[in-house]
């Protein structure tokens, strides 16, 4: 693979042997993350409702991850048509920049009309075939052809994860005083951090209508919870706007799940002691990589009641994390900071120790794919 550019965050994988190598290290992660959701379920850390919308979420960004991989197919064999190399962040990201996201999701919109204009994949082949046998040449403009026609199919089949995953609401539990609890859950690919971030909102609804089927509440509620889906916003803040916004539903705990950085020698820049696992545990292709996987959870505390001139509301009391006087304010009740990783890098972990990673949760992918948990 070329040299990396250190100027900037952003790297062109050019080459389309180091692209089907990320790729190939991607289908292998992206494999793994529902074995990390039902490893917190088992764990309690996620109800079974929760771990099917993540789980969901998941297969959405795998789907995203394949569909690039054909579009990049033949990537940097082709000069001076467009784009042909697919770009990373290489630095506390290590996945496709959100332009990329943003582009697919253009051409998911005009997909069809793609295809109506293309060749079929059994003409595309016979003609790679004529080429190969008769004029003894590697087609690959034909190739190339191919790769756009099966980008365009697996755009057209859809289940892609996008720049915005709009809210959907699924039915919990009958609440006390005939109200109905929901999961709402959506997601979004943050475009400062160029990671997937998912959400779970616990809410109760007083409505008389129930939240999904109710024509007026139900769209204003998904535009404003994709407006405050933004990294840079604190879950309390965002809860607080919306427990102020609608009277009659009641947050009762949110939470932000971050998708990485993915860290990887081969395609990634990184510091300090993740640099220094990696380097020393000399992995194979395959193995060299570790994903952060970082929960933030809010939590109602206790509700309060303001009262006005004609009308009452409720607000909730979000609890807070005891020691963030003593640190930076997280705007959160707590933080879960997990690691998922193979076996080698987790064995260079645990012999160095760092400081750092001491309270972090490691999920090791065993020689079967089997997720366990550490700490």
């Amino acid at each position: 693979m070329p040299d990396l550019d250190l100027t900037t965050d952003h790297k062109a994988l050019d080459d389309d042997l180091a692209a089907r190598r990320y790729f190939a290290k991607f289908e292998r992660i992206t494999g793994l993350l529902a074995g990390v959701a039902e490893a917190m379920e088992k764990d309690r850390a996620l109800s079974a409702l929760e771990s099917d919308a993540t789980q969901a979420h998941v297969r959405a960004i795998a789907a995203t991850f394949r569909a690039l991989s054909l579009k990049y197919l033949v990537s940097g064999r082709i000069e001076g048509i467009g784009q042909r190399h697919l770009t990373i962040d290489l630095h506390e990201s290590g996945f496709p920049i959100f332009q990329e996201i943003v582009t697919m999701a253009n051409d998911a919109a005009q997909a069809a009309k793609h295809l109506a204009g293309m060749p079929d994949a059994a003409r595309l082949k016979d003609e790679m075939v004529r080429q190969i046998v008769g004029e003894r040449v590697v087609p690959t403009r034909l190739q190339y052809a191919m790769s756009q026609r099966l980008y365009y199919e697996a755009l057209v089949r859809g289940g892609l994860f996008f720049a915005q995953m709009h809210p959907e609401a699924q039915f919990i539990a009958e609440a006390p005083g005939g109200r109905r609890r929901f999961l709402i859950h959506w997601g979004v690919y943050d475009s400062q951090l160029n990671v997937p971030v998912l959400y779970l909102l616990d809410a109760e609804d007083s409505g008389r209508k129930a939240l999904p089927l109710d024509e007026g509440r139900w769209p204003e509620v998904q535009a404003h919870l994709l407006a405050q889906s933004v990294g840079g916003l604190k879950l309390l803040t965002i809860a607080k706007g919306f427990d102020a916004d609608f009277a009659d539903l009641h947050p009762k705990r949110l939470r932000r799940i971050h998708l990485g950085p993915m860290y990887s020698s081969a395609f990634t820049l990184q510091t300090g002691p993740i640099r220094e696992v990696l380097e020393e545990a000399r992995s194979p292709t395959g193995e060299d990589w570790a994903l952060a996987w970082t929960v933030e959870e809010l939590e109602s505390e206790r509700v309060e009641v303001e009262k006005g001139w004609f009308s009452s509301s409720e607000r909730q009391i979000f609890r807070l994390d005891p020691l963030a006087g003593l640190g930076p304010d997280t705007g959160a009740t707590r933080i879960t900071r997990s690691m998922i990783l193979p076996q080698r890098p987790f064995q260079v972990l645990a012999e160095k120790d760092p400081e750092g990673f001491r309270a972090v949760r490691k999920f090791v992918v065993g020689r079967e794919g089997r997720v366990l948990v550490y700490g």
